[in-house]
């Protein structure tokens, strides 16, 4: 399921300040689903990278009809998502948790393209393309 990447959160005891980060745990899951879909001899990329991804929200309740029809979706349902979470956070969320897993830094990303639409299956798809040092792009 999509995650977005939240602002790290302060708090102050006295004197002292600190902060933390509440989504711990499910960048935690996410950096866990990534690791287990790379083959056994994967090896972090160090070269540049383009990256895809694609964001599938959960449609809300109001996109269905109501009584017999609460299973059909209206017409007038949209297909894209434009609402919170932005898109960006979303992509922070992404690269961090492939960081040292996938590439070693989120550096490497050259390029980006990135979707977020409705789905009935709420769920994160990511393509990654390694360039090789010197191509061309076409």
């Amino acid at each position: 399921i999509p995650i977005a990447k939240a602002r790290p959160r302060f708090f102050r005891r006295g004197k002292f300040v600190g902060t933390y980060n509440q989504q711990t745990t499910e960048e935690g899951r996410l950096r866990l689903d990534i690791a287990r879909q790379l083959p056994d001899s994967w090896e972090p990329i160090q070269k540049p990278v383009r990256i895809i991804c694609r964001f599938y929200m959960k449609r809300p309740k109001n996109h269905y009809g109501t009584g017999k029809n609460s299973k059909t979706l209206k017409p007038s349902a949209p297909l894209f998502h434009t609402s919170k979470p932005d898109i960006d956070n979303l992509q922070k969320t992404v690269y961090d948790c492939c960081n040292q897993i996938v590439w070693m830094d989120d550096a490497c990303v050259i390029e980006s393209a990135s979707r977020k639409e409705y789905s009935e299956n709420p769920r994160t798809e990511i393509i990654i393309k390694v360039i090789a040092d010197g191509q061309k792009e076409s």
